[in-house]
Formats: C-alpha cells, structure tokens, sequence
C-alpha cells in the first residue's frame, strides 16, 4: 500500500478494518458508555474553566474600580464572589482530573480484553492455516507483524477514544461559545484555521505514509533473518557463515535507517506547517480580541477567555498530528493481522462432518494421485489397503512420495483423485480433530519444545499421570537416559531439542505415541537419525508401539521393516514391488538393490569402528 494511487482503497480498508475491529470493543458495551460519559463531562468542566477564568477577571476589575472609589463593602462584596469562582475554578480542575482518570480506569479492561481476544483469535487461526502456509512462513517477520499488531489494537482504540472524539467535540464547543457571545469573524477564523490544518494534515501525512510502510517492511525483514539465522545456528556454523548472515542483517537495517531518516524529515516537515498555520490563526484571534478591547465591545475577561479557548482547542489540535500519524501507523500495522485474518485454510471439514467412529482401524489408500506442483505429480494412482493390527512398509529412494502418504492420512493436503479412507469413511468426510485424535506419528524431524521431558512426553496426553509417563519411557527404552541425567524429567531439552541427540529424541517421539496410544500409528522414517547400536536399541519399543495399532511404516533404514506384513516398493511415485521381506528379496528388483546397499553401508561402517 505504497504511494497516493492506492489511497482510496487503503481508506475504504482502514475503514472496514475499524469495523471488524468493533467487535472486540462489544463485549463491554456498558463500560464503554460509562468511559465516554466520563470523557463527555470532563470537556465540559475543560471549556467551563475559561468561562470562569472571565468571570474572575472581570470582578477583580470591577472591584479594582469599585475600590478606587471608596467603597469598601462593595469591594469586600467583590473579594467574596472572585474567591468563590477562584474556588469554583478549582473544583472544575480536579473535576475535570477525576472524570478522566476514572474514563481511562474503566476502559482499561474494554482495551487489554479486545487485545488479550484478539492475539488470542490470531493464534488460533494460525494453528488452523493449512501446512503450506507454515512451509512457506517465515516465523521471525510474522511473530514481528503479530506483535506489532495486537499492540496497534490498543493504540487505535485509544487514539480514537480519547484523542480524536474528545478533540472534535471540544471544537465544537469552543465554536458554539465564539459563535453565540462574540462576532462571527472569531469563528470563521476558527473554523478556517482548522480546516486547513486538518486537510494539510491528512494530504501530507498520507503522502508520508510509504515510508511508514517502507520501514515496517524492512524491519521485519531484518528481524526475520536474524531470527531465521539463529534459528539455523548450527547451519551457519557448519559453513562459516556468520559475516554472510550479518552482511545481509546489516543491509537491511541500512536500508530501515535510510526510510527511518526520510521519515523523521517529512515528519518535521509536516510539523511546521502544522505550527505555522497554527500560529497564524491563533494571531488573527488575538488580534480580533485586542480591536474589540480597545473599541470597548467586549472587556479584558473576555480576552482572557478567548486566549484560554485558543490554548484549550489548539493544544490537542496541534497533537492531532501526532494522533492522526499515530492512527495512521497503528491501522497500517493492523492492517497485516486482518490480513493474515483474512487468510482461508486450504483444508477444511466438510459442512456437517461427522467425527470420526474407529471400529477396526482399517486403512485404504484408493488410486490416490497428488502433486503439490501441478507440473510435478508426487502419487500416481497408489493402491493399498493396511488390514487392522496389521503393519505395512513402504520404502524407496528420496522423491518417491513416501512422506507423502503420511501428510496426506493426516489431511495436511488433500488428494487430487482418488480417496483415502479409514474404516470405509472417506477422511475429507470426517472432522480434523477426530481424524488427528485417533492417528499418531513418530516423525523423522522429531522437534521439542523448550521445556522439561516431562512437558515434552505428557504433550501426547495432558492429563498423563507420572507413572503413565514412565511406563511409555520405559516402552521406548528411555528410561536408563532419563533416570541419569541430574534433573531427571524436569531436564529442560532446549530449543527444538537440541540439546538431544537424535537418537534421544526419536525415542522421545516413540515415548510419545505410545502414551498417545491411537489406533494408527504412523512411523514416517523414525530410525532415521539412529546407528545401527542405536537402532537395536529402540526396535523393541517400536515394535511394541506398532502392537498397539495398525501400523503404516514409512522406512528409511530396512532392518527395521523385515517383520512387516507387507512392504510395498515406491519409485517415482508409483508401487512397482510388493511382498513380504522374505519374497522381495528372492526377486532382483529395486527392493533387492536398496537392501544389497544398505547390508554393504553397515558393514564397512562396522569396518571402520573395528579399524578405530
């Protein structure tokens, strides 16, 4: 949204923005009412002040002339009523103090709850945005735009509250007084004067706007590559590319500092022109009074009271450049998170779609064909079927669409043609959440949150209780690792588990599913990352989870998958082999070839450790 062109169009969307964001403010209606009644009655103790300001100066100049001719009880008269305004004076201060503080109280709850709804409602539609979203998110810029965004909530709601309003209603108050006690010169002059102000204001404020925009944009990519490169910290070791991730940091902060200056010029700009117009009216005003002072039309207590209703409307008129910037800049960050808002998941349940009913845990795959590029087809017609408790294989070279068929059984896409099919019920035809409840997965990337191994394992079922969450270690053969480390289950794991090994952590994963305990348990590569030791080590607790279910078996290593009930061959997309391990082997096809490779693999790596 860069330049005057689209102006119309970013008008037409603050203003539907502003809309939608109306409904968090809704909940507390009644709060609202009672913040603005406050706002209302402490303007009017604001426009009162210099209304009493006139009355105490023309009594003191009435007593000052009553005094000079002797007479003392009209003077003492005088004292009395000018003490009594003076105090009347000070109430309507701390009146006007009272109502305003007891505005912002209650509004507070109205502003930390639309907030507090609002990131809440952000991240709840960022858990229900399809899987290539988050492929293709980068996480530093969109945890910047969602930080800035929530907090603009609170910025507009207050800009637009008790900036904007309560500065329109003192102008027309201020207009009505000038309007019904003095010539009609004092109000043209105001209204003329605000008039400019506001269009100069709104054109060139709206011109400066792109390097608003230009700054957020660069700040988020600065923040999303220094969070992407600490993210990869181990990568950017590996290649020794420290200076090349802060040469491409430094660019863009470069580029942020130069839109940063561009933006602090204009802004000065615009904020002596804003002064000057200012200045200009204020002097016609004045000058206006002091004609009128002088020819006797109106008395040196009406002077007072026109300067003090200058000062009072031209002060917040002055910050209305500040507001209208600031309003402008929280609606441009706003304007990302209804954005991402706005954003449509590709997979969605069916309208009226039924949980999902497991009686036997049967699994069909139907001539399923899906491509995640349509130039590039991934499944051509796969055809197989995994009878309940049964556990089926399917390996092949890298690109065959093995990890494919795991996505696609857990509805993170859909399939082109053909249907998937659990228990005879077509998974597009049952909602996600019952689908996902009854299947379970032992990824190959088995990634940990930043807690303890307790959290981390009772992530499969909250409510688990320590001993269900030792029985399931104990399962996976994890529970000697455990038990020696100085902290036990409360060992904090790292970020994204990194201070596990991969074999600790795929045996986290294994650990995990076996307390889930579904009916289908997918294990997608999940020897993956282990040696040969390490692997023999944890096949009894995967066995042992793969007994609880029906078993699907995306394998990368072999030895693991000999007991299968079936193995089926994928290359290039299609099955070109199927048979027990026995049976494929006594055939020369690709299944023979990759066991050959891997027999050949484990040996000389067993050589090498003997030779050590």
């Amino acid at each position: 949204m860069r330049g005057r062109v689209e102006a119309p169009h970013s008008n037409r969307r603050d203003l539907r923005n502003l809309r939608k964001l109306s409904v968090y403010l809704w909940e507390y209606r009644g709060r609202v009412l009672l913040a603005l009644g406050c706002l209302v009655l402490s303007k009017l103790m604001v426009v009162a002040v210099p209304l009493l300001l006139k009355e105490i100066v023309n009594t003191l100049d009435s007593g000052n002339a009553d005094a000079s001719a002797s007479a003392t009880s009209a003077h003492t008269s005088v004292l009395l009523v000018a003490l009594g305004l003076v105090a009347a004076y000070g109430l309507l201060r701390l009146g006007n103090s009272f109502f305003k503080e007891l505005r912002d109280a209650l509004f507070a709850r109205v502003r930390y709850r639309a907030m507090h709804r609002l990131s809440t409602r952000v991240l709840t539609h960022l858990h229900e945005l399809s899987l290539s979203y988050h492929l293709e998110r980068r996480t530093g810029s969109i945890s910047k735009d969602l930080s800035r965004s929530t907090s603009s909530l609170s910025s507009i709601v207050n800009l637009l509250v008790f900036n904007i309003v309560p500065t329109i209603a003192e102008f027309l108050l201020v207009a009505v007084i000038l309007l019904a006690g003095y010539r009609w010169h004092y109000t043209l002059v105001v209204v003329v004067t605000v008039i400019f102000y506001v269009l100069f204001t709104l054109k060139f404020s709206g011109w400066r706007m792109q390097f608003r925009h230009e700054m957020n944009r660069l700040d988020s990519l600065a923040n999303g590559r220094a969070v992407d490169s600490l993210l990869n910290y181990e990568t950017v070791k590996y290649f020794n590319n420290e200076a090349f991730e802060q040469r491409a940091y430094n660019q863009h902060l470069s580029d942020w500092s130069d839109a940063g200056v561009k933006s602090q010029t204009t802004m000065s700009m615009l904020n002596f022109g804003q002064a000057a117009m200012v200045a200009v009216g204020v002097t016609i005003i004045m000058m206006l009074a002091a004609t009128d002072v002088a020819n006797g039309t109106i008395t040196l207590g009406d002077i007072v009271l026109i300067n003090a209703l200058m000062l009072q409307l031209f002060v917040p008129l002055n910050l209305l450049g500040v507001v209208y910037r600031g309003l402008q800049y929280a609606l441009a960050d706003m304007d990302l998170v209804i954005k991402l808002l706005e954003l449509n998941p590709e997979i969605k349940d069916k309208a009226g779609a039924k949980d999902l009913d497991i009686k036997e845990a049967r699994i069909e795959f139907d001539d399923v064909r899906f491509a995640y590029l349509s130039e590039r087809p991934i499944l051509k017609g796969v055809s197989f079927s995994v009878e309940p408790g049964k556990k089926i294989a399917v390996v092949g070279p890298s690109g065959s669409g093995k990890s494919t068929l795991s996505r696609l059984l857990f509805r993170f896409y859909d399939v082109d043609e053909g249907a998937i099919r659990i228990d005879g019920v077509d998974v597009r035809d049952c909602t996600q959440a019952s689908l996902r409840q009854v299947l379970g997965v032992v990824p190959q990337d088995t990634v940990m949150f930043n807690d303890t191994i307790r959290y981390n394992l009772a992530y499969a079922q909250n409510d688990a209780s320590d001993e269900q969450i030792k029985s399931a270690a104990r399962a996976a053969n994890l529970d000697k690792f455990i038990e020696s480390l100085p902290k036990g289950y409360e060992t904090v794991v790292g970020e994204r588990g990194l201070k596990l090994s991969g074999g600790e952590k795929q045996r986290m994963a294994i650990a995990r599913v076996i307390l889930k305990d579904p009916a289908i348990i997918v294990f997608d590569e999940a020897t993956s990352s282990l040696d040969t030791r390490s692997e023999q080590t944890i096949l009894e607790g995967l066995n042992a989870a793969a007994k609880r279910a029906t078993s699907l078996v995306i394998a990368h290593r072999l030895s693991t998958i000999i007991d299968a009930d079936e193995i089926l061959v994928l290359d290039a997309g299609e099955i070109v082999e199927r048979g027990t391990h026995a049976t494929l082997l006594q055939g020369d096809g690709l299944y023979s070839n990759l066991w050959a490779l891997q027999q050949r693999a484990d040996k000389d790596s067993q050589d090498e450790k003997v030779s050590v």
